[in-house]
C-alpha cells in the first residue's frame, strides 16, 4: 500500500502511510525498544529494593504480566492496525457508552507526560554510562550529552519507513551482541551456589516480601516496556492482523529470558551488595570476568560503547513509536490538525516526529531519579487499567470490528493483566499514587476545556 496521493499543502491530510514492516522489523522495533539501557541501570535498583539478589522472583513477575498485558495489545493491535495504537483502542472500546472521546483525549493528554519522560529517561542512562569513558564529566555537561543524542535519533528518523525497518534490524543485531556477551561471560565465570544463595525471607512468601516484589516489579516493567511499541506504527506493518501479534509476544519471550538470564549471571559473579552500589553493572561486570584487570578495563570499555549503542537504539524505536500517537489523533479531529502532516516524498508524519523530539530536549536536564519517578503509576491510571477492561468491551460490544486475533484463553489474560498493574500500583510509592490521582482530575479538566471549545466551533 503506498501513500495516498492527494497533496500535501496547507490545507491536504494524507490518508495512508506506507506499509513496510514485515514480521523481523516490527519484532526488531519491539526488542530495540525494551531492550535499553533499563536493565542496566535497574538491576542494582532492583537488588537493593529486594533487599538481597533474589531478583529473578521480579523478573518472572514482570514476565508474566508483559505476556498478559502484551495479549492485551495483541487482540486489539489485530482488531484496530492504525498509528497511534492505543488512541485507537480505547477510543472504539468506549464509543458504545459516549465516552470514545473522553478517553482518547486522555491517553493523549498523559503520552505529552510520558512520552518526553521516557525518552529522556533514556538518553540521561545514555550519559550516565558515558561516565565510564569521561569521567569527569559535570552535570550540565551530561545533562548536553543527553539532549545531543536525543535531537540524533529524531534525525535519524527522518526518513522513510522502510529504510527505518532496515535500520531497526542493525540495531537489533547490535543489541543481541551486547547481552549474548555478557550471557556468555557471566555463565562461564559465574556461581550458582552465589546466584541462588538467597536470605531466608525470600522462602517466606509473606506480606513484607510481596510489598518488596511490588515495588521491584515496578522497576522490572520499566526494563520489560516497549513491547507495546509496533502497535503504534500498525499502520505501517504488513499484513498487522499476524504480525502485530506475533511480534509482540516474540518479542517478550525473547527479552524475558534475556533478562532472567542477566540478572542470574551478574548475582552469580558479584556480591549483591556491591551490586547494589554500582551505576554501570555491565561495564564492571565484563571487566570482572577477566582475570588481569588490564584486559578486564579493555573489555569494560568495549562493553560501554556496545551499551551506548544500544540506549541510542532503545531511543530511535521509542521516537518512532510515540511519535505516531499525536498523528493519528490529529488525521481524526481529536488533535491539533497541524501534527497530521505527512512528508511530501518520504510519507511519514514529519511535524509530529519533530515535535515528540523537541519536547523531549528539555527533559534531559533532569536527573534519572526524577525522570523515572512515578512514570508506571501514572500509566497505569490513565492507560493500562482502561485497556484491560476495553479489550473485553470491544469484543463484547463492537461486533461491528472484526476480531482476527484473540488472545489465548480470552478473558483470562486481561484479568489477570489488570490485577496485577492495580497491585503493582497500590504497592508504588504513596506520593506517585497522589500524583496519578491529580494529574488524572488535569486531564479531565483540560478535556472539559477541550469540548466547549469544540461546541463553540460547531464541531461534533
Amino acid at each position: 500500500m503506498t501513500a495516498s496521493s492527494a497533496p500535501t499543502g496547507e490545507g491536504a491530510v494524507p490518508q495512508q502511510l506506507d506499509r513496510g514492516m514485515g514480521l523481523l522489523q516490527a519484532t526488531a522495533t519491539n526488542i530495540i525498544g525494551m531492550v535499553g539501557v533499563g536493565p542496566f541501570l535497574t538491576i542494582p535498583l532492583m537488588v537493593s529494593s529486594m533487599n538481597g539478589p533474589h531478583i529473578l522472583y521480579a523478573w518472572i513477575a514482570g514476565a508474566a504480566l508483559a505476556l498478559s498485558d502484551g495479549l492485551v495489545y495483541a487482540q486489539l493491535g489485530a482488531a484496530l492496525p492504525g498509528s497511534g495504537g492505543p488512541y485507537l483502542y480505547v477510543r472504539e472500546a468506549y464509543k458504545p457508552f459516549g465516552l470514545g472521546r473522553l478517553m482518547a483525549f486522555l491517553f493523549i493528554f498523559q503520552v505529552i507526560l510520558v512520552a518526553p519522560l521516557s525518552i529522556a529517561g533514556g538518553a540521561v542512562g545514555f550519559a550516565n554510562y558515558l561516565q565510564f569513558y569521561w569521567t569527569t564529566m559535570t552535570p550540565l555537561e551530561g545533562q548536553l550529552v543527553a539532549a545531543a543524542v536525543s535531537g540524533a535519533m529524531t534525525a535519524l528518523l527522518y526518513r522513510d519507513i522502510e529504510s527505518v525497518g532496515r535500520l531497526t534490524v542493525i540495531m537489533l543485531a547490535v543489541v543481541l551482541v551486547t547481552v549474548g556477551w555478557v550471557l556468555a561471560a557471566g555463565f562461564v565465570t559465574f556461581s550458582p551456589r552465589q546466584a541462588f544463595d538467597f536470605p531466608p525471607e525470600a522462602y517466606r512468601f509473606d506480606r513484607r516480601l510481596f510489598g518488596h516484589l511490588g515495588a521491584t516489579a515496578m522497576l522490572a516493567m520499566y526494563s520489560y516496556g516497549g513491547y507495546n511499541q509496533v502497535c503504534n506504527i500498525g499502520e505501517e506493518i504488513r499484513n498487522p492482523a499476524r504480525t502485530l501479534p506475533r511480534s509482540i509476544v516474540l518479542s517478550i519471550v525473547v527479552v524475558a529470558l534475556l533478562y532472567i538470564g542477566l540478572g542470574t549471571v551478574i548475582v552469580g559473579l558479584m556480591p549483591w551488595r556491591d551490586v547494589a552500589r554500582t551505576n554501570t553493572i555491565a561495564s564492571v561486570f565484563i571487566e570482572k570476568t577477566f582475570s588481569d584487570p588490564e584486559h578486564g578495563r579493555v573489555a569494560g570499555i568495549v562493553m560501554t560503547g556496545l551499551i551506548l549503542f544500544v540506549a541510542a537504539s532503545s531511543l530511535y524505536a521509542l521516537i518512532l513509536g510515540y511519535s505516531r500517537i499525536p498523528f493519528a489523533a490529529a488525521r481524526n479531529g481529536d488533535f491539533f490538525r497541524v501534527f497530521a502532516r505527512v512528508h511530501p516524498t518520504k510519507h511519514f508524519p514529519y511535524v509530529s516526529l519533530l515535535t515528540v523530539g523537541a519536547i523531549s530536549l528539555p527533559f534531559c536536564f533532569f536527573t534519572l531519579g526524577q525522570l523515572v519517578s512515578w512514570l508506571i503509576q501514572v500509566q497505569i491510571l490513565m492507560q493500562f487499567l482502561w485497556q484491560c477492561a476495553g479489550v473485553i468491551l470491544l469484543t463484547a460490544l463492537r461486533t461491528d470490528i472484526p476480531q482476527p486475533f484473540r488472545m489465548w484463553f480470552y478473558p483470562a489474560p486481561a484479568i489477570v493483566s489488570g490485577l496485577l498493574w492495580l497491585y503493582i500500583f497500590v504497592t508504588g510509592p504513596r506520593e506517585g499514587m497522589y500524583f496519578s490521582f491529580a494529574f488524572l482530575a488535569l486531564a479531565v479538566a483540560a478535556y472539559g476545556a477541550f469540548a466547549m471549545r469544540r461546541a463553540r466551533q460547531g464541531l461534533a
